[in-house]
């Protein structure tokens, strides 16, 4: 008798394991172009590479690919932006990868896929971004209510360049480059930004991404809009920076400079910064190190 209360409760205690933890939340993949389509003049280009996954360049047709967990209305939503230096964009390790496990924890994840600066591909270089960056919150703002979203809880995420870019809609978002006709709000809710270029100076600015957005002898206007910390005021987006003091690539002091200007506006800011771990975070710190703190970060912030 003894033996068999025992095996009804260790039954009652797996199938509510299984309810509780055993089932994946079902998403929605799909991909939305965020202009009509146009006939391409050259292939957009995809390779993969052993480390980092997919990579894209030659976008002319820009589009966002929306991960959309299914469990329950006014959920919050997560742009992200790769990095590559404003020449690829590492669609995988800092797109599609980081979007699953937002997903995980019944976040959207839209994974942008934004044109990159070229004479050829382009006629609205520098700006093609960042309006790319536009049309996508505008196009999620818009559509929150079909797709179950909190419109008041959608924020941008970047990585190196697409740090960069991130920051940019959050600093820029009143610079409207789209048809706005019923005036969406642009503005962020919040930022992510990991290992970020912020600044475009020759002292800490990253000559790689500068030159490719901006060409190899940019004006001082040109300059001085997409130094980002130039423009923070008491209305950016509240912020979360993680950088390596280490970091070869991206100086750190872009993440530092940022995070004092959010303070001295009062914006509310999280920073955290590892001691190694370089640019990209090849090995460390581990994705679930730095993912958790942001996540944690999340729900302080009262985002999740």
């Amino acid at each position: 008798m003894i033996i068999r209360i025992k095996y009804i409760i260790l039954l009652v205690f797996c199938i509510y394991n299984f309810l509780l933890f055993g089932q994946e939340t079902k998403t929605t993949i799909k991909e939305v172009y965020l202009y009509n389509k146009i006939k391409e003049q050259f292939k957009e280009e995809h390779t993969q590479d052993p480390t980092f996954g997919l990579l894209v360049r030659r976008v002319t047709n820009p589009s966002f690919t929306a991960f959309i967990p299914d469990n329950n209305n006014f959920k919050s939503a997560v742009i992200i932006c790769p990095g590559g230096g404003y020449h690829t964009q590492l669609m995988d390790r800092e797109g599609f990868n980081v979007a699953k496990e937002f997903n995980k924890l019944g976040i959207a994840a839209f994974v942008l896929k934004y044109r990159l600066p070229n004479d050829i591909l382009t006629d609205e270089k520098p700006f093609a971004p960042l309006k790319d960056a536009q049309q996508t919150i505008y196009l999620i703002r818009k559509n929150a209510k079909q797709w179950g979203i909190d419109p008041d809880k959608i924020g941008i995420m970047g990585f190196s360049a697409g740090g960069h870019l991130a920051a940019s809609l959050g600093v820029h978002y009143d610079s409207i480059l789209i048809e706005n006709n019923q005036k969406i709000n642009l503005r962020p809710d919040f930022m992510i930004l990991i290992n970020p270029v912020i600044s475009f100076s020759d002292s800490i600015g990253h000559s790689g991404s500068r030159d490719n957005l901006l060409g190899q002898s940019p004006n001082m206007e040109k300059v001085t809009f997409f130094s980002n910390e130039l423009h923070v005021n008491k209305d950016s987006p509240k912020s979360f920076l993680i950088h390596t003091n280490d970091d070869s690539v991206v100086d750190v002091k872009n993440s530092l400079n940022f995070y004092e200007q959010l303070k001295v506006n009062n914006v509310p800011v999280e920073l955290h910064i590892y001691s190694r771990g370089n640019h990209g975070f090849i090995q460390i710190p581990e994705f679930e190190e730095w993912f958790n703190r942001c996540v944690h970060w999340m729900k302080i912030e009262k985002i999740i």
